[in-house]
């Protein structure tokens, strides 16, 4: 006779390959039930997964018939919704909003706002509403990256701000409401109250993710940010170079310091492939992101090359995951967008911040 728990447990610790490493159903299994031959169940996943949902359907059939061949039917729906998660109370939280992740950094130059768009993009490829918010008061550099130099923000009521739509993600930077020949000299106050308004007057739509491009690294802005903004984690980008993790070390610390979860680290220009001979060099270092994630127990979410095509797309206006969405490079950047998802469901859920939205499934019987 077949017993229930014991299936369940094994399908619910199994680490199914298509699913982000160290994720395991558990939870996720919003139903279970088996009458007679017949197994019928339903996995709710808590990230945008659109492009693993049929693989993962077949998975786990395929898994459930290797190990229980009596059970000949088999039907299983899989789908994902996106939670708002628990931030730091006291903060109001922006309205439909769901959750702020902010991309840091503790040096420039290592490719911080290259990720922030190609994450954005990604999550919003993976079936998530998503949103962009360049923080870099000085140095705005999305409105180049997302070919909108001439949009300008429209306001409605003279008081707010409508965000830049591109490519399907709502956007602003100061870049839009200043000449971009424009140098802001301003003291760190004044950029601060800037960042805030902007933050504060756009009147974003529906959001899973607002993605937070912040400047390099621990100032004004990065302290505003976590003391004035409902922000749900942090991601560090770094380069295997020792400078550039040396700083990404001050970023980690001053981000525990404040209480603002940091969910993962993303090591950039890992390696060089070259264009022409196609000889793969570490000009960086190696093993600079592992050893960050290791010395601070925080996850690498994911290793991106040193690629010509990265700089070339972002000049166009037109970043990778748009102008070669089926490259290799572009499936580094969905598997980040699933690894920091999925690290997020890790966090308390914060129903206060609205119910959960997007349902996609997949369904055969087996």
């Amino acid at each position: 006779m077949l017993e229930d728990k014991v299936i369940l447990k094994k399908i619910a610790t199994h680490q199914f390959s298509d699913l982000p490493d160290g994720f395991v159903l558990g939870s996720s299994i919003q139903f279970f039930e088996i009458k007679g031959n017949h197994l019928s169940m339903r996995v709710i996943l808590p990230f945008p997964a659109a492009s693993l949902l049929n693989s993962v359907h077949t998975e786990i059939v395929t898994f459930i018939k290797n190990n229980w061949p009596e059970l000949t039917q088999v039907e299983c729906v899989v789908e994902y919704k996106i939670s708002a998660y628990e931030t730091k109370a006291g903060i109001p939280p922006l309205t439909k909003v769901k959750n702020i992740i902010a991309v840091a950094s503790g040096k420039g130059g290592v490719g911080k706002s290259t990720t922030s768009v190609n994450l954005a993009l990604a999550l919003r490829a993976e079936g998530a509403k998503v949103g962009l918010l360049d923080a870099d008061i000085y140095g705005p550099s999305i409105p180049i990256m997302l070919g909108t130099t001439k949009s300008r923000p429209v306001s409605e009521d003279k008081k707010s701000i409508l965000p830049v739509e591109a490519y399907n993600i709502e956007s602003m930077s100061i870049g839009y409401l200043v000449d971009e020949k424009q140098a802001m000299v301003w003291r760190g106050p004044m950029a601060s109250s800037a960042f805030q308004q902007i933050v504060r007057d756009t009147v974003w739509g529906e959001l899973d993710y607002l993605i937070v491009d912040l400047p390099p690294g621990t100032g004004d802005i990065q302290l505003t940010l976590s003391q004035k903004l409902p922000v749900t984690a942090v991601v560090i980008v770094t380069t295997p170079q020792d400078l550039a993790l040396a700083d990404a070390k001050k970023a980690i610390s001053m981000f525990e310091k404040v209480k603002v979860p940091v969910m993962g680290v993303i090591e950039n220009m890992a390696i060089h492939v070259c264009s022409q001979c196609g000889h793969k060099e570490a000009i960086f270092g190696e093993g600079g992101g592992q050893f960050l994630s290791d010395d601070y127990d925080v996850r690498l979410l994911g290793q991106l090359p040193l690629a010509m095509s990265i700089r070339q797309q972002l000049d166009e206006g037109k970043p990778t995951l748009v102008a070669d969405p089926e490259s290799s490079i572009s499936e580094h950047y969905r598997e980040i967008a699933r690894n920091l998802g999925a690290n997020l469901s890790a966090l308390n859920k914060d129903y206060s911040k609205g119910t959960d939205s997007i349902s996609i499934k997949t369904w055969s019987p087996g």
